[in-house]
């Protein structure tokens, strides 16, 4: 999982400049292009989920401007990641458009929104990204990026539990990418629940690259696997990022047990969360 930092503010953007709402939807409507980037970021950062700030999201996303021409699509990457985070379904089919588009970071945006949207709807169009499977990827993985978003791509059919995408996603286990090997395991314990899975991603969290460690700890937490949490307390890497690791392993736990009362597991899960506090 790619550690997300897209509630920072866009390059060039002081972190204290605000809007007001009202602003806000005037700057989406703005002939202004770099006042529609920042506004689309902003409304996203703080959920503004107003009809006029939906609709104007999705037209961005609709929009071929005079930046889009030119191939800067800024804009409509910011519009995709914050109609993620607003979870309107009423941006389904656009964002189902953007896995069409031209630039790689636009379509990484849609299935990061997609997923959160969680709408079955957007299976098949995903799973089509997968198509060509590992032999076409790891052709191009001397490249700056890969052809498709896979990990983004992936993470999102382990989070819609596509069971039937489970015949794609198995081959990238073996992908030349670490990151992309991180999103399969955690998709295929989603989908399956085999701890083989599960105990990929805890290995993981032995390896040099301190990028990878802070990805295995996020797909472990977002997977909830239990077994792993002695494991994420020990990783080499910031107290915050295992934090939230444990933090998602706990809730996950918590979520399926019938019972009010705390069960050992759940108890150790918080003595290791103090232990970092």
């Amino acid at each position: 999982m790619n550690y997300d930092e897209s509630d920072s503010p866009p390059a060039g953007v002081a972190s204290g400049e605000s809007l007001t709402i009202e602003q806000a939807i005037a700057n989406l409507h703005s002939q202004d292009y770099s006042l529609r980037y920042y506004a689309a970021w902003w409304v996203g950062r703080f959920r503004v989920k107003e009809p006029a700030v939906i609709e104007a999201l999705i037209a961005a996303l609709q929009e071929e401007s005079e930046q889009t021409k030119i191939g800067d699509y800024s804009l409509l990457r910011n519009a995709a990641r914050a109609l993620g985070k607003l979870g309107d379904k009423q941006a389904l089919p656009a964002l189902i458009h953007c896995l069409e588009c031209a630039d790689y970071y636009v379509r990484e945006a849609a299935a990061q929104a997609l997923e959160m949207l969680g709408d079955r709807d957007s299976i098949p169009p995903l799973m089509k990204l997968l198509d060509g499977g590992v032999a076409v990827a790891l052709r191009v993985a001397g490249k700056s990026h890969l052809v498709q978003p896979y990990d983004s791509v992936i993470e999102a059919l382990g989070t819609l539990q596509a069971t039937e995408s489970i015949p794609l996603i198995a081959p990238f286990l073996e992908h030349s990418v670490e990151r992309v090997q991180y999103a399969a395991a955690r998709a295929m314990y989603q989908l399956t629940g085999d701890r083989i899975y599960g105990d990929r991603l805890v290995t993981a969290l032995n390896g040099d690259n301190l990028q990878l460690r802070r990805s295995a700890l996020m797909d472990l937490g977002a997977i909830g696997y239990l077994p792993s949490a002695p494991a994420i307390a020990e990783t080499l890497a910031e107290n915050s990022m295992k934090l939230i690791a444990l933090k998602g392993v706990l809730e996950h736990h918590l979520a399926q047990q019938a019972s009010l009362s705390l069960s050992d597991e759940a108890i150790q899960v918080m003595n290791l969360m103090d232990s970092l506090l």
